[in-house]
């Protein structure tokens, strides 16, 4: 054993966790794969990860965030166009619809900050 004080467990979730985050990729399900790379990264045993994890840690919130993001303009566009309509009674509907999308948005920046800060 390379590092005594880690666990069988540990390492077991990271190894887990790791192949279930590449097989969420496969799947493009990216809010799971950030799920499985949040496990990875808090039962690394150090403070760096290894360049695989590094890279699919990357590829599982840029895709969570970036389909977001994409629902967020789309949102935003349409709220644009039905103000210059005048369409006022939609408004308040799109709005909660963006902000619920913000909501997620915000979320997903919290967590991969959270992770950033305590773990990495």
């Amino acid at each position: 054993i390379l590092f005594p004080f880690v666990t069988m467990a540990d390492s077991s979730v990271r190894s887990e966790s790791l192949y279930m985050s590449k097989l969420a990729e496969q799947a493009e399900r990216y809010d799971e794969m950030v799920e499985y790379m949040g496990k990875v990264v808090k039962a690394a045993d150090v403070e760096e990860l290894a360049v695989e994890e590094r890279n699919l840690l990357s590829v599982s919130y840029k895709n969570a965030i970036g389909s977001r993001r994409a629902s967020w303009r789309i949102v935003s566009s349409i709220e644009q166009k039905e103000e210059s309509r005048g369409n006022e009674d939609r408004l308040p509907l799109i709005r909660q619809y963006r902000l619920k999308v913000e909501a997620e948005l915000s979320g997903i920046c919290d967590s991969i900050l959270g992770l950033l800060d305590g773990y990495l």
